[in-house]
């Protein structure tokens, strides 16, 4: 296997999971997924690309009884000029990632052994993730080999994750070798000549995260798509499984499909998907709605997350009594999705993918490769997507009458026009989302380095790398705002504010605290073109999200749900005076909201006291003299700030804090810098100036307050701005 001079020898690096090139045990742990499956893919479609000459993908030999004999052998041949070698790193048997910290310098060691054994040198070493980044970095320095990256995963979003998961920092040391791992990587993008990643969203917020962010560095090429596995359907095609299955659920099975494919997350936006098709009965008539969200024996036995959302998609389906109008399979194999894709496009029907926020969309890319138009998210990656392949359209998530109008666009608009579509979308997939496509942006990325680069195996006629860090650590600092209050009210101040914090994002984490639901917050912040924040606290602080996946923290939902019982807290309130329930979209898990006539209702004190009574500890806020919200004792929006704070380690005395109402008053009290916009001095807070509290009363209103803070403490000063 030795490639002509002039053709590259490209060596990919992945060292933990279990890889070989057939029968991929995809999902059997943490450690062997998605990029065990992208890097054999890539491997094949690097080596059937004519100008590459030889491919090894390098990996950690196993020698393990409880994994089979393949993972075992030193050499597996992919193609003529492809083949998976399995280097030893440590212990012989098969352990997870995580364990390998130590024994990745003897990986490095034995792999420049082989690399020197071979005819020639690599041309370009590209590693994958962490661990194989710090070997990477050693073997590009000893040999002079530029080093390309993909990080797939990366430490300071998961501590972020497992931080809102509920680890403490002590557990993640121990069980995640957390700091280790993110050191890796900042000296991995350091040394990296290039760092792909699939998505722009990952480079502005998940590489921006870093002290070694280099953005110039770094190039979006989407994965490839397995086109013989997804295609349209075909004349012949026979009746499949999957097909029975839904024809069980659907009165008129032969409908066109709107196919909606996720995880039962509520991030996803299913239930809002099928409120939107319960309210159109022109949607109704014209198509079958086949909802496939996960596998389920028992809802009951799911997370409280997945139980949630598939109840309300019951409840949804009674609702608007859609029974024989809507499919919710309990089962599906992974091999039965490309049957999805086809039997929807060959019904006429369409894809959509609600999502409130979706990164990249692969399932978009499978749909349109499957001749399937598609509707989907205004958020992330879809935009890219419906942009390359002309092959659908854009929905706000939160606007029902929007969603059902563009899924109507796709259904009833004529014959040729939906095939139009369906052509757009496997031409587009073919042009820049195929493994072909992938590779000749890939390989266009790498020819400038070979050029450049002269590969010598003598180390010590090398310089030693020279890393110059940002002096400045990521978000030392976070400004919090109300968002009704603080942000809205005057367009022509909320540019400017926005424009500068875009231009401090790596130094000051932007948080928003709202009493409103997450959907209405999101709403909102669209229709005023509010960017996604870093934070995003909802339900008067019984929530809190992180950007750029929404990440729920659940560490946080555990904590506040300490005493709390609504039960009683309902049955307590029933038929007070001057106390209204609303609508049960403005309640929550954590949340009961009220409308209160303060001249009849019994004041704050007489409310706790009735509360107390049964007791009941918990929070009452009201706000505006007319809303009324019980919340658990351990929440609110103040308590919510300092749970963030903690967990990102930024003290409350450069967290800023802007606040409007009653509901804002413990976010603004104590350690914070604090501010109240001049366009609503509300008198819930006037407490706090005869408190003695700390606070600074701007001149300005709304967005331009928050910028007159900004330059009365100085907040921005020190905040390193350049690359």
């Amino acid at each position: 296997m030795t490639p002509d001079d002039h053709q590259p020898y490209i060596v990919l690096l992945s060292i933990h999971g279990l890889i070989r090139g057939h029968n991929l045990e995809l999902g059997r742990d943490a450690d062997t997924g998605g990029q065990t499956k992208y890097l054999v893919e890539l491997a094949r479609a690097l080596g059937a690309n004519a100008w590459v000459g030889r491919v090894d993908l390098l990996t950690r030999r196993v020698d393990d009884p409880t994994v089979s004999a393949d993972y075992a052998q030193p050499r597996e041949t992919l193609s003529d000029n492809v083949q998976i070698v399995r280097i030893d790193c440590g212990e012989a048997g098969y352990i997870p990632k995580e364990q390998l910290w130590d024994s990745l310098d003897s990986f490095a060691d034995s792999t420049l052994e082989y690399l020197k054994q071979q005819p020639r040198l690599p041309d370009i070493l590209h590693s994958h993730y962490a661990d194989a980044g710090y070997v990477g970095v050693r073997l590009a320095s000893l040999l002079g080999i530029p080093l390309v990256h993909t990080g797939h995963s990366l430490g300071r979003s998961k501590r972020r994750q497992l931080l809102a998961a509920g680890y403490n920092k002590e557990a993640l040391e121990t069980r995640y070798h957390i700091t280790r791992r993110i050191e890796a990587e900042e000296t991995t993008l350091g040394v990296a000549e290039r760092v792909i990643t699939s998505t722009q969203q990952e480079v502005q917020e998940q590489y921006a995260l870093y002290d070694h962010y280099r953005p110039e560095h770094m190039r979006v090429i989407p994965p490839g798509t397995d086109l013989q596995q997804f295609y349209p359907p075909q004349a012949d095609s026979s009746i499949s499984p999957m097909q029975a299955e839904l024809a069980r659920f659907l009165t008129q099975p032969d409908k066109p499909m709107i196919l909606a494919l996720s995880r039962p997350d509520p991030r996803k936006n299913i239930v809002e998907l099928v409120s939107a098709y319960g309210e159109s009965p022109e949607l109704q008539q014209w198509a079958n709605l086949v909802i496939v969200a996960g596998n389920r024996d028992d809802i009951r036995d799911l997370d409280s997350g997945a139980q949630e959302v598939l109840s309300d998609i019951l409840l949804t389906v009674d609702q608007y009594d859609l029974y024989g109008k809507v499919a919710y399979p309990k089962h599906h194999q992974a091999h039965d999705v490309p049957d999805l894709y086809r039997l929807a496009a060959a019904s006429k029907g369409v894809f959509i993918n609600p999502a409130l926020t979706e990164p990249f969309g692969l399932t978009l890319i499978e749909a349109a490769a499957s001749g399937l138009p598609i509707v989907a998210t205004d958020d992330g990656g879809p935009t890219d997507i419906i942009g390359n392949c002309r092959n659908g359209y854009l929905i706000n998530p939160l606007d029902r009458a929007d969603m059902a109008a563009k899924l109507l666009q796709v259904l009833t608009s004529d014959q040729q026009a939906w095939e139009t579509l369906a052509q757009q979308g496997l031409q587009g997939v073919r042009h820049h989302y195929s493994w072909q496509a992938h590779v000749e942006k890939y390989l266009a990325e790498l020819r400038p380095l070979m050029a450049r680069t002269e590969a010598t195996a003598a180390a010590e006629t090398l310089p030693p790398v020279t890393l110059k860090r940002r002096k400045q650590l990521h978000h030392d600092r976070a400004l919090f705002s109300d968002l009704d209050q603080n942000l809205l009210g005057k367009p022509e101040a909320l540019a400017p504010f926005l424009t500068a914090l875009q231009d401090n994002r790596r130094c000051v984490l932007f948080g928003i605290a709202t009493g409103r639901r997450l959907d209405a917050a999101i709403q909102l912040m669209k229709r005023h073109r509010i960017p996604l924040p870093d934070v995003l606290i909802t339900s008067l602080g019984t929530e809190i999200y992180y950007a750029p996946n929404l990440l729920p923290d659940t560490a946080w939902e555990r904590h506040i749900d300490h005493l709390w019982n609504p039960r009683i807290i309902r049955r307590v309130l029933d038929g007070i005076p001057g106390l209204e329930l609303q609508a049960k979209r403005d309640q929550s898990r954590f949340k009961i909201s009220y409308f209160i006539n303060p001249e009849i209702a019994p004041d704050i004190q007489q409310i706790n006291s009735l509360l107390h009574q049964e007791g009941q500890a918990v929070n009452v806020v009201q706000s505006f003299g007319q809303f009324l919200d019980i919340i658990p004792v351990r929440a609110s929006k103040g308590l919510a700030l300092r749970w963030v704070a903690d967990q990102r380690d930024i003290p409350l005395e450069r967290i800023l804090a802007a606040g409007g109402s009653g509901a804002d008053a413990d976010m603004l009290r104590g350690n914070t810098l604090a501010v109240v916009v001049a366009n609503r001095h509300h008198e819930e807070l006037s407490e706090l100036v005869q408190e003695g509290v700390n606070i600074f009363f701007a001149t300005r209103p709304y967005a331009d307050g928050i910028l007159e803070a900004i330059e009365h403490y100085q907040f921005f000063q020190s905040c390193e701005v350049s690359a």
